[in-house]
């Protein structure tokens, strides 16, 4: 064989040794399969979405607010009704029961801030919602510039979450609204609300009564508004050696 064609036959051997040599480390292709996205957009799309709407649906969040839990106050309307005649829009025989009457910031240790400063006021749409559990503009008023404006919330987020707590807490049919007063001891009343609320305790709730007249129950909610035991300070003031009166709807 000639000196050349050694030379040619050494040459294409190089050839091919350095073409499988660089198959060999070549990176992998990032072609995406036919029909499908490429990785890097489908993993921000679709599985996004999902946490996007709980986050839109959640409560309101109030952690880190200040203080440690809510003390939800229920008043029974008729015995309001009956001290208060003139109050048109909660009275005048609109038939209520049980309405929301605030929902208050509470300290571990006992009481809670009240009017707070705050810039904003409920606007015309927040207050007609509230209209739904809280029957009085004047009340609703009043609610957000002593106990909302220390919430840590906006007008809008106090309110949704008052009516959240409203609707946690079940009211037995023997305590809806009555075609007369009715008569009974507090032990019966607790035990009632009890029974249609599972996860209530004696502990988390008081009751607050003018003389021998139910004026409201009060609810102990921690921060996620589920049932706790109450704090300090925070006591019955209903007789408990008598029955006590629930008035009939005014």
């Amino acid at each position: 064989m000639s000196r050349a064609r050694i030379q040619r036959a050494v040459i294409a051997l190089i050839v091919l040794a350095a073409a499988a040599l660089l198959a060999r480390h070549a990176p992998p292709t990032t072609d995406a399969a036919p029909g499908r996205p490429p990785a890097s957009t489908s993993a921000s799309t679709p599985a996004a979405q999902p946490q996007r709407e709980a986050r839109t649906s959640a409560a309101p969040q109030v952690a880190g607010a200040g203080y440690d839990y809510f003390v939800m106050a229920l008043s029974w309307s008729p015995t309001y009704c009956l001290a208060n005649p003139g109050e048109r829009e909660q009275c005048g025989g609109r038939g209520h029961g049980f309405i929301l009457h605030g929902l208050w910031p509470q300290y571990e240790r006992g009481g809670g801030p009240q009017q707070c400063h705050h810039q904003r006021t409920p606007d015309a749409a927040t207050v007609e919602r509230a209209l739904a559990f809280m029957p009085s503009r004047r009340l609703i008023h009043h609610e957000w510039r002593a106990h909302g404006t220390c919430s840590g919330l906006d007008p809008g987020g106090y309110f949704e979450l008052s009516d959240r707590a409203f609707a946690s807490i079940d009211v037995p049919p023997p305590l809806q609204p009555p075609a007369a007063a009715r008569r009974m001891r507090t032990a019966e009343l607790r035990a009632m609300l009890r029974a249609a609320n599972p996860a209530l305790r004696d502990d988390m709730l008081n009751l607050h009564c003018a003389d021998d007249r139910l004026v409201e129950v009060r609810v102990c909610l921690d921060l996620a508004l589920e049932p706790r035991r109450c704090g300090k300070r925070m006591r019955d003031a209903c007789p408990q050696s008598r029955p006590i009166t629930l008035p009939g709807p005014g």
